[in-house]
């Protein structure tokens, strides 16, 4: 009933700056939570950050807060994921996702997930 289509990844080095984009498609009336998780080779798939689709009200994880900040623009049935300072260990596929209910930070209590994005931080 969701799609999420994400993009804006990309190779930066150590510091830059990167945008993502996630367009929501559908039933997007139905979204509570849309939230970004990163999973690189070998690793689990992590929170990043969320934000509620009304309200605005954002959520960060602790490795990326001050450095990330997450937006939206409801006319868009966007999310906006700015990706500022980043270092070596923020390579990852980064993946859009979006929920109707549940916690912002558990992958499993959302609903819809886009096909995700490279984003590769070089030193």
């Amino acid at each position: 009933q969701v799609q999420l289509v994400e993009s804006g990844g990309g190779l930066v080095q150590a510091g830059g700056s990167l945008r993502l984009s996630c367009a929501a498609s559908g039933r997007t009336f139905s979204i509570y939570v849309m939230g970004w998780f990163r999973q690189s080779p070998g690793k689990e798939r992590d929170f990043v950050a969320a934000i509620s689709w009304r309200g605005g009200i954002p959520y960060y994880s602790d490795s990326v807060k001050d450095r990330f900040t997450i937006s939206r623009d409801n006319a868009k049935n966007t999310v906006y994921l700015q990706m500022n300072s980043l270092k070596p260990e923020d390579t990852a596929v980064y993946y859009c996702a979006a929920t109707r209910t549940g916690s912002w930070g558990a992958a499993t209590n959302y609903d819809y997930w886009g096909q995700g994005t490279q984003v590769t931080v070089s030193s």
